[in-house]
């Protein structure tokens, strides 16, 4: 098959990729409400930069698939503009880096208008971007910035970590009536397993327990829960028992789960792609001690990204991430 034809719709239960369900996610979207479409730098001919909109154009055609100018504020406006209308866009921004050109848009309209409207007028309105390091893209596509987004009010941030999430987020993110930033981290587009016929919906509210376990609870998000669920199979050799809690939604963050597991646990490791200073790890190890201070028996433990622009040259690129056998040290550390 031709790199560059339309792939073929994959059935639950079938073998697929992360890359593959978002596609999936965006085909149903299109084929069920024609309010929706797509918009975005190259996601019609070309099918998307990381591929992920392949084929959809011959599809649904370029009124529902539309390739737009390089202007990330300009298209991200429209998008805006669309979803005041009635419609329900799907705006794709290449690179996370990128939306820094439309951060006017996303701040001062999308996540504002409710509110400054008194609750007249709503955005429904999904942006989809691709986040992360890992892929040698050195340090001007490698950011992670979801935590800048999960500290803005009127928006909902989210950060599908398998291929599950991938495909059943995004229905729910058009659901809702306001703002939703959807976050794909890049080294998760050519993961590949089964997507589960029991799941048919995915709410936006609720983190996961993807492992369980007695001794610490490690709390991850996007590319950073298969380093911590590989984390927790190491300590397992070791004896210690480690619960892995996928965060699924950065804002609102789903306190309860977190807390909860923590209050069983007695120790957390916080593991975020993003550095350590002002990050979103600081601000879950901040509601943690404040909400289960007397329930921890070691301090919270953090494994973020080195305080640099990130590496090219992939040797570094690897020492400036949080990577498994960091998790796990610091795991050992809180359990002693």
């Amino acid at each position: 098959m031709n790199a560059r034809t339309r792939p073929a719709a994959h059935p639950d239960g079938a073998a697929t990729t992360y890359r593959e369900a978002l596609r999936e996610a965006l085909r149903d979207a299109l084929a069920s409400d024609e309010r929706v479409f797509l918009m975005g730098e190259d996601v019609g001919r070309y099918g998307g930069c990381f591929g992920v909109s392949l084929g959809l154009l011959e599809e649904f055609g370029p009124d529902r698939v539309r390739d737009t100018p390089l202007s990330e504020s300009a298209f991200v406006g429209a998008g805006i503009g669309a979803a005041l209308a009635g419609m329900r866009p799907i705006v794709e921004i290449m690179t996370v880096n990128f939306s820094l050109l439309a951060l006017d848009q996303i701040l001062n309209n999308a996540a504002t208008l409710r509110h400054m409207s008194g609750g007249q007028l709503g955005v429904p309105l999904v942006i989809r971007m691709t986040t992360g390091a890992g892929r040698q893209l050195a340090a001007q596509h490698s950011h992670s910035l979801e935590g800048w987004y999960a500290h803005i009010p009127g928006i909902r941030v989210v950060a599908p970590a398998t291929i599950d999430d991938a495909r059943h987020l995004l229905p729910a993110a058009l659901a809702d009536p306001d703002p939703v930033l959807l976050f794909e981290h890049g080294s998760l587009y050519n993961a590949s397993g089964t997507l589960d016929p029991a799941v048919r919906g995915v709410g936006l509210d609720r983190a996961m327990v993807r492992r369980e376990g007695a001794d610490v609870t490690v709390v991850a998000y996007g590319g950073c829960v298969p380093k911590a669920l590989e984390a927790a199979e190491d300590l397992a050799g070791s004896g210690i028992s480690a619960e892995v809690v996928d965060l699924r939604t950065l804002r609102p963050l789903d306190d309860a789960t977190i807390i909860d597991s923590v209050r069983r646990t007695h120790r957390a490791v916080v593991v975020d792609e993003g550095w350590r200073s002002g990050s979103l790890s600081a601000e879950i190890e901040s509601r943690i001690c404040e909400q289960a201070f007397f329930d921890l028996d070691a301090p919270v433990e953090r494994v973020c990204s080195a305080e640099v622009p990130i590496p090219y040259a992939r040797r570094l690129e690897e020492a400036a991430l949080p990577q498994p056998a960091g998790i796990v040290a610091a795991a050992q550390r809180a359990v002693g």
